[in-house]
């Protein structure tokens, strides 16, 4: 797959909250994702420890409101996209969540991700 392709499919599948579905289909084995300094994961390595994570943050969710994913913007191996969300997150007040992705594409598999957001206090 392009690196188009892979954003396409990448776009469609968060636009239908298939996260899961997006992360078994799209990202190499030995996929590198950062998050933000403050947030509860900072990085990680590995399709098993990205699994994880993504365990991690959907047990942290209490409810989604809605969400907005915009059209990548797609240039060499390279995308991003911005994704919005409306969430209350277990024991703190409702929230707009924004943050910008930007992913990377080697074979037609994604092979980093980093987000941009600023990250909610814990605890």
């Amino acid at each position: 797959m392009t690196t188009q392709e892979v954003a396409d499919k990448l776009v469609g599948y968060c636009r239908q909250g298939q996260f899961s579905e997006a992360i078994e289909a799209l990202y190499g084995n030995d996929i590198i994702s950062i998050e933000p300094d403050g947030a509860p994961m900072k990085e990680v390595k590995g399709l098993e420890a990205v699994k994880q994570k993504t365990a991690h943050f959907n047990s942290m969710v209490e409810e989604v409101h809605g969400m907005e994913i915009s059209d990548p913007i797609v240039a060499d191996k390279f995308f991003a996209c911005t994704m919005n969300m409306d969430v209350t997150f277990k024991g703190a007040p409702r929230t707009n969540m924004q943050e910008i992705c930007l992913y990377q594409v080697e074979d037609g598999k994604i092979t980093r991700e980093e987000f941009f957001f600023t990250p909610r206090p814990q605890g």
